[in-house]
């Protein structure tokens, strides 16, 4: 079995993304990050569903975001916005998914594997500039350069296999792939249990998703 790094959230994309990975029989090493975000409970999730699909290992690693802050996700003092507005939210977080991918990187070559997933979506999303296209491919160039592996030949694949669906179309994916989305966690800012707002961006894409595929929409609202 070929290994594979997966960043797994914790959220509804990046445990469709872990399930599809295994389908594709890669040995999966799920990392999940604690940067500081608001709440502690999608990580909880995370481990949840690791242990459900029976990775081969899962580590969370900390770094420190938070510290920097200029986000909604990683300071208290900025408010996650309760309605949609222009423009690039509040929400992101500064250069989050170049770090992501670094971390990531960085195991693959410790692991010996050349293939990573990140569940980064273009077409249901709030208009971060690190889930396009581009970047992954920027990004993927970078990987080549910047790694002792890919001086000697060897080269990564970012598999981004979520990037051109509709959030209802990565539902009825996961539903196929036998995803348990209640265990889940996708808010923004949901509470210690879990339960989500409601409001938030991440709360309408979703109920939206679920709404748009027909599915009854198992998430725990507060």
């Amino acid at each position: 079995m070929s290994k594979a790094v997966i960043l797994l959230s914790g959220g509804l994309d990046s445990a469709t993304v872990l399930a599809q990975a295994m389908e594709q029989g890669f040995e999966c090493h799920a990392l999940s990050l604690d940067y500081g975000q608001r709440h502690k409970a999608e990580l909880a999730a995370a481990k949840d569903i690791a242990a459900s699909l029976q990775v081969r290992e899962h580590r969370i690693i900390h770094i420190g975001l938070g510290d920097m802050g200029g986000s909604a996700l990683t300071d208290d003092a900025i408010a996650v916005p309760e309605h949609a507005g222009s423009g690039i939210p509040v929400t992101y977080v500064p250069a989050r998914n170049t770090v992501f991918l670094s971390l990531a990187l960085g195991w693959a070559e410790v692991l010996g594997a050349l293939d990573l997933f990140i569940g980064v979506n273009a077409v249901d999303y709030s208009g971060y500039p690190d889930c396009r296209p581009e970047f992954i491919a920027a990004f993927e160039e970078l990987a080549q350069l910047a790694t002792k592996a890919g001086v000697e030949g060897r080269r990564f694949e970012i598999h981004t296999p979520l990037i051109h669906l509709s959030k209802a179309e990565i539902i009825r994916e996961g539903v196929r792939l036998g995803v348990d989305y209640s265990r889940t966690v996708s808010c923004y800012q949901a509470d210690d249990a879990g339960r989500a707002c409601g409001v938030c961006d991440a709360c309408r894409l979703r109920a939206d998703g679920f709404r748009s595929a027909g599915i009854p929409d198992p998430t725990r609202y507060r």
